[in-house]
């Protein structure tokens, strides 16, 4: 008969039913997401979790893109639980379901180590950007550009900028986002070449993803958003390279964290010619 740790800890699929307990947990890590957002995530992914004694005390969630990559996140162990070898236990498990995607995830500092012995080589860093802008300056658009509302004739133009910023088929993911959020399109000779989804989450609301050819670019998609809500709680999640930062600060949404981009397995082939200025969400990409 099992003793011990291995007679308390059941690793289990994730269901419907554990996401209050997850809520939990994450609020706990101080974590800012909302039972809505657990809901979406759950909706749009699969995860496992491990319980002691009957009682949640671990997650860890993956979502697929197309038949070649993967984003995982949401791996949270309960301070009560960790020391006891979960958190791994939850990677291995998701990744084993994963099989030979590229995995994708950004990680805390206290989560490289582990994702280290797993396979995962560092990318580069995200910083986190929150805060109320109360005066956004008009974007300097250039000639030919312009800032319009998403139609609901957009969405192949959508998938397509996606599928090139990011080298992976995101297509079922903006089909769940769009719904629930409001976007922008970015034109040049009437010729779309980004774009960006502003929606609740945690506190307030996220500008991402904020998709476009260039730092202008996406500073006008980025401007409309902030500007149309001034005052209102945004956070945006930003690559390094994408060189918003200083902007950002100079807004009032300062950097209040950081994370570290890692890939297992060949990073998807992405076109050099439109970026990815800000992320969906940590957890998704």
């Amino acid at each position: 008969m099992a003793t011990g740790i291995e007679a308390m800890v059941d690793l289990r699929r994730m269901t419907v039913d554990d996401l209050a307990a997850a809520h939990i947990l994450s609020s706990e890590q101080k974590w800012p997401h909302r039972i809505e957002d657990w809901e979406m995530l759950f909706g749009l992914g699969f995860g496992y979790v491990v319980e002691r004694d009957g009682a949640v005390v671990g997650t860890a969630m993956a979502w697929l893109y197309g038949d070649n990559a993967a984003t995982l996140g949401m791996v949270i162990v309960s301070p009560s639980a960790q020391g006891m070898g979960l958190g791994r236990q939850l990677m291995e498990a998701v990744l084993t379901e994963l099989g030979d995607r590229t995995v994708l995830l950004n990680a805390t500092d206290e989560g490289v180590p582990l994702y280290r012995k797993l396979g995962f080589e560092p990318v580069g860093p995200v910083f986190q950007h929150q805060g109320a802008a109360f005066a956004v300056p008009m974007a300097e658009l250039i000639p030919e550009e312009r800032v319009r509302p998403l139609g609901a004739k957009d969405m192949p133009t959508l998938h397509a900028l996606a599928r090139r910023a990011t080298g992976m088929d995101r297509d079922a993911l903006l089909d769940a986002l769009v719904p629930g959020a409001q976007g922008v399109v970015l034109t040049r000779g009437n010729e779309p070449v980004g774009f960006a989804l502003f929606r609740r989450f945690g506190r307030g609301y996220v500008v991402g993803p904020t998709i476009a050819p260039d730092t202008g670019g996406a500073r006008a998609l980025i401007s409309h958003w902030l500007g149309s809500n001034s005052g209102m709680f945004c956070r945006l999640d930003i690559p390094e390279e994408s060189g918003l930062g200083a902007w950002l600060d100079e807004l009032g949404l300062p950097c209040v964290g950081r994370v570290m981009r890692m890939v297992r397995g060949p990073a998807p082939a992405s076109d050099p010619s439109i970026t990815t200025f800000s992320l969906t969400t940590q957890a998704l990409g």
